[in-house]
């Protein structure tokens, strides 16, 4: 990795096991790097599935709690790991962090789960991600948690006029209002790591229909530790899959 990649991935290699009920999924990105997942079943053929873009650090096995949580409200989920991170190979930048999505999405898709079924998901970096995966894929509906408008928005907030060495990384300002099915976006109004104000900013940037879920008193790494999230976010997937699929 470049020096400025080293300060905006930290991937974690060790991968445990996956919990009862969760299955491994490998598949192929574009570009020929392989990559590793745990899938949720969707517990029946109508039900969402989300596909889980995660944030800049650790991997899908440090997310086991929120995993288990969103498939006990009825979800589907497939958590897959960016090249470089658990047992994916490779090494993380932008342009392959949005191939991997793709390629999660390509995956879910030859098994069988419908555009209409499934829901762009992302946390913080993954949100970015999710959007930019939602331009390119069809989709009933996008989810992001604790996301940006910009990478160097973040960086602005933290570092001032050094953020200019980030460039124009992650710019979800440009694209989330080219976005035309349902999005809600949810923050943590305490975190200290992408400002709240970041994430009313992208909501004003995106088109309707959309909805803004205020996370009360949570900062950025346990905003998912909120029940009252995870069930908006299960109700904004089944009802988005439920209005795709009747439009259908």
């Amino acid at each position: 990795m470049s020096a400025l990649d080293r300060l905006i991935y930290f991937p974690e290699r060790f991968m445990p096991a996956p919990p009862p009920g969760v299955e491994e999924r490998r598949f192929a990105a574009a570009d020929g790097v392989r990559l590793h997942a745990w899938l949720v079943p969707p517990p029946d053929p109508a039900a969402p599935l989300l596909v889980w873009s995660h944030g800049n650090g650790g991997n899908v096995g440090n997310r086991e709690d929120v995993l288990l949580a969103l498939a006990a409200r009825g979800l589907g989920v497939l958590a897959y790991d960016y090249r470089g991170y658990g047992l994916s190979e490779g090494r993380p930048d932008e342009t392959g962090t949005y191939l991997d999505g793709e390629a999660a999405w390509d995956h879910a898709a030859s098994a069988g789960v419908a555009p209409e079924r499934i829901v762009c998901f992302g946390e913080s970096l993954g949100g970015a991600v999710s959007i930019a995966l939602a331009t390119r894929r069809s989709c009933a509906a996008v989810v992001v948690v604790s996301t940006f408008t910009s990478l160097r928005e973040v960086a602005r907030r933290h570092y001032g006029a050094l953020a200019a060495l980030v460039g124009r990384q992650y710019e979800s300002a440009s694209r989330v209002a080219a976005i035309g099915v349902p999005i809600l976006i949810a923050h943590g109004d305490q975190d200290e790591i992408v400002p709240y104000a970041l994430g009313e900013e992208l909501f004003a940037l995106a088109r309707e229909p959309k909805r803004f879920v205020r996370v009360t008193g949570r900062q950025h790494n346990d905003v998912f530790d909120s029940p009252q999230l995870l069930d908006a976010i299960a109700a904004f997937a089944h009802e988005s899959v439920a209005a795709a699929s009747g439009a259908r």
